[in-house]
Parts: structure tokens; C-alpha cells; sequence
């Protein structure tokens, strides 16, 4: 008899619901349970989960590591997927293959390597992968520089963090004055270069810390997210491309999305599951982010009949699920938001003096639900999940 896979999931994006569904749908039949952390209790992954716990709030990364050792050994968890602190997880990958436990995340050369997207983009030109111009700021007269440059080469600037995920701090500069314009409709991630050089200003009078940006030229759709399962032997076993223009979403196979993706999976030991953004710069398309993570949007390659969490699970237990060429490209497509059901009790918050005593019991889910359906006997709350993006989804 095989035995069941134990899948634990950190707190991660609303949307890994669909992770964990598929997971339990999985085409070898194999029995799956989900464990879940979050620090918010009202999590929809802590719902969908088999056992759920919240995690302590403001562990370090040093502190972290040894909680999530902790529940691997106490849950049994055969694949840990990290997400928070994955640089520190992956640096202990050794403690966690002790308790039994495999990692599904890269090596921590690799996410050390795509953390910082200044050294990401100079290692991937490196290896002929093509990146916008950019320039790293941490100043208003850095700023005035390099907007000042992309704007004279005809381009509209943008900037987002040196470091960080989902498009969070992700901005366009623009010159246009305030007007009513500007309070019609939803808001924008424009924003004036005035406010931005005089809120630096203020910020380096008052001695607070610096920011550290990358400005470069706002790129232009299609926008082709690459979905990418590596092995630990560094071959690709799957690169499928979800492209996104305006509201329509749909998939390619085409190499010039895949090959570049191909070169960075490959030659920098992104094993398991990433995630490899481009968009157009003129006529040729550059790169825009890593993730060394599995995408929010992962689950949507079912529409090509590829079940790429489980394959990936797969792989991290030493089952080679070999190359993965989807059988079919889904038709166009687009994302809506829906309910799922939250549990009917809501999780009580841990605090950190109580970190070295036993956490709190696992709370089950609700009864029969490998997918999870609101009961009628125990009402349940439900949240709206969307699918249009792993930023807009994540609850921290």
C-alpha cells in the first residue's frame, strides 16, 4: 500500500488554494494531506487545509527555521513548500532532509542570486539573457538622474523595490499635474516625481532610512509568465508561458519566451517550481522578474491539462515525473474572483512567550471536505479568491 504524501504550506498566497486542490486531484491517486500555516487567521488556505495552525508573529529568520523544523518533525511532513524565509529554510535544507522532510524551493545560491533584482538582472546578462535598462537609486538626485535619462531616450520611467515580490512598490512616474482626472475611476499606480523627490527629501532630513529602488523604462504587453519545474540535476522537466494582455490570458510554447526562461532555470539551479517573467522593450522581449517560487497563477495550466504541483511534489519525493509537455494549449481566458469557505472558528493568535511550550492542536477541516463546500449544518463565512494575481491575493 502507498503510503500518503504530508504537504505543508507557510504562508503563502490566497490563491495556493488551487495549489492544494490540485495536490488532492492529483493523477497517480495518491493520498495527499495539507498542513498550512498563516498569520492571518481568516486565511482561505488555512480552510482548505487538512490541519491548520497559526504561525507566531515576528520570529526572526534564525528563530523561523527552528519553528518550521518543528513542524516537520511533529506533523510528519514529507515536502515542505516555503515561501516565508525561504532564504533561511533553504540554507538548513540539511536539518530538514534529517527529519525526513524535502524542500521544495531551490538551492539558497539560487535564491540568494534572484533576491536582489540589480544582481539578478547583471547575472542573467551575463548569460545572454536580454534585461531593460535600469538604474539602482537610493537618493531624490538619483532619481531625478535616471528618470531624467529614460525620459530624454523616450521612455516613461517606472520604479519598484530592489528587492520584493507581487509587484508591491511598483510605481510610474508621470509629470501630468494633479487634476479631478486623477479622482475618476479606481487608482493608478501613477504617481507625480514631485511628490516622490520631495517625499526622499524629507526622508534623508530626518535621517530615515534610504530606499533602494531600481527605476527603468515601463515595458510593455505581452506580458509572458513561464512556469518552470528544474530538477536538483539542474534539467528542465516543464516550461509552459501564460500570457497576459489587458484582461486576456491564454499560453504559449514559443521559444522565444521558453528559451531564456530555459537558459535561467537551467543555469542557475532553479529546481523545483519558478516562476520567469518577461515583457517587450521595443520589438524584443527582456526580462522583468524571477520568482523562486511557485506563481499564484500556477494552477491555471490546468487548462492544459498539466497538474504541475503534484509533478513537482513528485520530484521532491525522487519520483521523476520526466519531461511534462502539456497535451493541449486551453483556449484564451480570463480570471474572475469566487467564494471559498473559511472555517466557522476562527484560530486564536499565539503569542511568542509562548513559542517554546507546545503550539496549539492542529484544527481540523471541516468534515469531508477534500474540496472544500460551506456545510449547511455549521455555517461558514467565505472569502473571494481571485486568480487574476498572486499581489493581489496576498495576506501578510
Amino acid at each position: 500500500m502507498v503510503s500518503r504524501v504530508r504537504v505543508w504550506l507557510n504562508r503563502t498566497y490566497a490563491e495556493n488554494v488551487f495549489f492544494t486542490d490540485q495536490l488532492r486531484r492529483n493523477p497517480s491517486d495518491r493520498a495527499v494531506e495539507i498542513h498550512a500555516t498563516h498569520g492571518d487567521a481568516d486565511s482561505p488556505v488555512l480552510a482548505a487545509a487538512d490541519t491548520a495552525e497559526l504561525e507566531p508573529e515576528g520570529l526572526s529568520p534564525a528563530a523561523y527555521v527552528e519553528y518550521a523544523l518543528a513542524q516537520c518533525r511533529r506533523r510528519g511532513i514529507d515536502v515542505f513548500v516555503p515561501r516565508l524565509h525561504q532564504a533561511a529554510v533553504v540554507a538548513h535544507r540539511a536539518d530538514f532532509e534529517a527529519v525526513g522532510t524535502a524542500l521544495l524551493a531551490p538551492p539558497p545560491e539560487a535564491v540568494a542570486v534572484f533576491h536582489d533584482k540589480v544582481i539578478a538582472y547583471e547575472a542573467v546578462q551575463a548569460i545572454g539573457v536580454p534585461v531593460p535598462p535600469w538604474h539602482r537609486v537610493r537618493s531624490a538626485d538619483e532619481l531625478l538622474a535616471a528618470v531624467e535619462e529614460l525620459e530624454e531616450a523616450g521612455h516613461k520611467a517606472c520604479f519598484k523595490p530592489a528587492s520584493g515580490a507581487g509587484g508591491v512598490g511598483f510605481r510610474v512616474i508621470t509629470r501630468a499635474p494633479f487634476s479631478l482626472a486623477h479622482l475618476t475611476g479606481f487608482p493608478g499606480p501613477y504617481v507625480h516625481l514631485d511628490l516622490v523627490v520631495e517625499a526622499l527629501r524629507r526622508a534623508e532630513e530626518q535621517g530615515e532610512e534610504q530606499v533602494d529602488w531600481l527605476v527603468m523604462p515601463r515595458l510593455e504587453q505581452p506580458e509572458v509568465s513561464v512556469d518552470c519545474l528544474t530538477g536538483p540535476d539542474n534539467v528542465l522537466r516543464m516550461a509552459v508561458g501564460r500570457t497576459k494582455n489587458g484582461r486576456r490570458r491564454g499560453f504559449t510554447l514559443h521559444e522565444q519566451w521558453l528559451e531564456p526562461a530555459r537558459l535561467i532555470a537551467e543555469g542557475f539551479g532553479l529546481h523545483y517550481l519558478s516562476n520567469i517573467q518577461f515583457r517587450m522593450f521595443g520589438d524584443r522581449p527582456v526580462l522583468m522578474d524571477v520568482n523562486t517560487r511557485p506563481a499564484g497563477g500556477l494552477h491555471q495550466l490546468a487548462l492544459c491539462g498539466v497538474n504541475a504541483p503534484w509533478a513537482a511534489v513528485q520530484l521532491a519525493l525522487g519520483e521523476d515525473p520526466g519531461e511534462i509537455v502539456p497535451p493541449f494549449l486551453g483556449q484564451d481566458y480570463t480570471v474572475v474572483s469566487g467564494p471559498r469557505p473559511l472555517r466557522a472558528v476562527t484560530l486564536p493568535h499565539q503569542r511568542l512567550e509562548e513559542a517554546a511550550e507546545p503550539l496549539l492542536p492542529a484544527v481540523p477541516a471541516p468534515a469531508g471536505s477534500t474540496e472544500p463546500v460551506a456545510s449547511a449544518a455549521v455555517p461558514s463565512a467565505s472569502v473571494a479568491v481571485s486568480s487574476a494575481g498572486a499581489a493581489e491575493a496576498l495576506q501578510l
